[in-house]
């Protein structure tokens, strides 16, 4: 599993979602960094520079967490994942709580999903990078498809220049492709984990939603949540700032006694 780690104190893995690398909470990671925390950000199997894998399930990937914590001898850490990464997390949690100071899951729930990707993966896999003259060639082939602009701006990200001209895609679209319907499952059934968790919630995102509850608190009984007005799912990069506070201030209350009373924002 590749990383890439900094600062001191108290360890934090943050987790990516899907298409998405160890950048993509790289803002988070300086935050947490800047208030005394060991940040370490891993790319998910089949993104970023981690191993390209045929398998792609919650539980490989929460093992593949659990092998980096050995090697890294790490007794215990907090967790923040998003989307993806946030089932991840909660995979990870359940199946190794002894090892889990606390956990931030960022605008997703341990159920399945419908297909919503369906356009994206076709029109990624339609792209010959090699032929491709520049990044913005791939960004049109993706607006051409219906994808809007920030989307196709993030997954282009994954575009990676070859020395003989043209791209190649970071990301296995192939195993990514055939383990969709993985990566939409819901969670494996396993023990409910007993620390502390706050879900963060965009208030205009419909992948964390009231009808989930049940599933969350049977799974997560301490479990608290935060909405962030005026995001939708990609909370994170709208609303940095607010996004940030969020995680910090949980993380403070449970790993370095500070006091979460002064959070403003709405408990559902």
């Amino acid at each position: 599993m590749h990383y890439e780690r900094h600062g001191q104190g108290p360890t934090v893995v943050l987790i990516h979602g899907l298409f998405g690398d160890r950048d993509n909470l790289a803002g988070l990671g300086r935050a947490l960094d800047a208030q005394g925390y060991d940040v370490i950000r891993v790319d998910l199997r089949n993104h970023g520079q981690s191993p390209h894998q045929d398998s792609m399930t919650f539980a490989e990937m929460a093992e593949d967490l659990e092998q980096l914590r050995q090697q890294l001898n790490i007794p215990r850490f907090a967790i923040v994942g998003h989307s993806l990464g946030g089932k991840v997390a909660m995979t990870y949690s359940q199946a190794y709580p002894q090892r889990v100071s606390a956990l931030v899951v960022a605008d997703i729930a341990p159920v399945a999903y419908e297909r919503r990707h369906d356009t994206i993966l076709a029109t990624l896999a339609s792209i010959e990078p090699a032929a491709l003259p520049s990044r913005k060639a791939a960004q049109q082939q993706l607006a051409d498809a219906g994808i809007d602009a920030g989307t196709a701006l993030f997954l282009t990200k994954n575009l990676k220049p070859r020395a003989e001209g043209g791209y190649r895609w970071q990301l296995n679209l192939d195993a990514i492709n055939a383990n969709y319907p993985n990566i939409i499952a819901g969670l494996p059934e396993q023990a409910p984990f007993t620390g502390p968790v706050r879900f963060i919630k965009g208030e205009h995102s419909e992948y964390l939603q009231a009808a989930h509850q049940a599933e969350v608190v049977r799974r997560f009984p301490k479990a608290e949540a935060r909405v962030i007005a005026g995001t939708g799912h990609w909370l994170h990069a709208e609303k940095p700032q607010l996004f940030n506070r969020q995680v910090i201030q949980f993380l403070n209350a449970h790993l370095t006694g500070s006091d979460d009373s002064h959070d403003p924002a709405a408990v559902l």
